[in-house]
């Protein structure tokens, strides 16, 4: 019988301003500590989505400062394979695939040495992030996926998973399934032009989608939130506000706590790194706090401080 850890869960990036794993300039471990200081007052549980000098950083901190985390630790996957679906540019050389499968075959060997040196932080291991999905850029072929996930079985302890937004769990994932411990499930109605009002049932619709395809395999949530900016592209930009946020966060934890469910809210800060130039880009403003550590609406009654420290810097 599978055995998560239950609690507040939350993603995790601790990039700011300048910063990105991109160009691997990282979030220092001082960067770190002041992150985990503040999410320690309402979460147990992160998720990092790498094995990235960030990510070793953060089980440093965690372990260094007796911190009350447990993580589920990421192995990110780069392309093996074009995909010529993505909007956003999903073809890549041969000489470029050949690099990547070698990065991601390094990826999973510090994978599975962080999950060895953390034993009692670490609780899960997810092989992979969104890399099936027909829209992705760093496409991943299932049947290499299925060899990735048994290899990091065979050398670690803690339970392994695949994170993956819910529609390829319907279908293309049928054969990973029966590898994993657990499925985890992204969810995201604003990304798909829903209303505040459609939002909670559009989430437990996609979660019952998958749901009834595995019978007692277990699914956690391992992403969903809500966009507070946007230019347009993928939402309707009027329902990337704060107070749509504060309202689908609020129904998200109220149901997934009545119902036993493990759920990764999406994000704890902004990212500005991320997506376009452009400032409105909406994949740089899912945090529940912006990249200055600052609470948006939907986390200000819970740290009234982080409002008054704000307050009197502006006075």
């Amino acid at each position: 019988m599978l055995q998560l850890p239950g609690g507040n869960a939350i993603c995790y990036s601790g990039y700011r301003d300048g910063q990105s794993p991109g160009d691997k300039t990282y979030p220092s471990l001082a960067e770190i500590l002041e992150d985990l200081t503040i999410l320690r007052k309402n979460w147990q549980l992160l998720r990092l989505y790498d094995c990235s000098p960030h990510a070793e950083r953060v089980l440093q901190v965690i372990e260094q400062h007796g911190l009350p985390f447990q993580v589920m630790l990421g192995a990110y996957l780069g392309a093996e394979m074009n995909n010529f679906g993505c909007p956003w540019g999903g073809t890549h050389t041969e000489e470029q695939l050949e690099a990547s499968k070698l990065e991601n075959e390094a990826e999973l060997r510090r994978l599975i040495g962080l999950a060895k040196r953390y034993p009692d932080i670490v609780f899960s291991v997810a092989v992979g992030n969104e890399a099936t999905v027909d829209w992705t850029d760093h496409f991943v072929p299932v049947p290499r996926m299925i060899d990735y996930v048994r290899l990091v079985k065979a050398a670690v302890l803690q339970p392994v998973t695949f994170c993956e937004n819910y529609v390829p769990w319907q279908h293309k994932l049928r054969d990973l399934v029966a590898e994993l411990d657990f499925i985890s499930l992204h969810t995201y109605p604003v990304w798909e032009y829903k209303h505040i009002h459609e939002a909670l049932d559009y989430t437990k619709a996609n979660l019952a989608s998958v749901a009834r395809l595995y019978p007692g395999k277990p699914i956690v949530i391992t992403e969903a939130g809500w966009c507070t900016n946007s230019n347009g592209r993928g939402m309707h930009a009027e329902h990337a506000v704060q107070e749509l946020q504060a309202i689908y966060y609020q129904d998200l934890m109220d149901w997934t706590r009545e119902a036993g469910l493990l759920c990764f809210v999406f994000e704890a800060f902004d990212e500005t790194w991320k997506g376009s130039p452009d400032p409105l880009e909406p994949e740089k403003h899912w945090g529940l706090f912006t990249v200055d550590r600052r609470p948006k609406l939907v986390m200000q009654a819970l740290y009234p401080d982080l409002m008054a420290t704000e307050a009197a810097a502006i006075a």
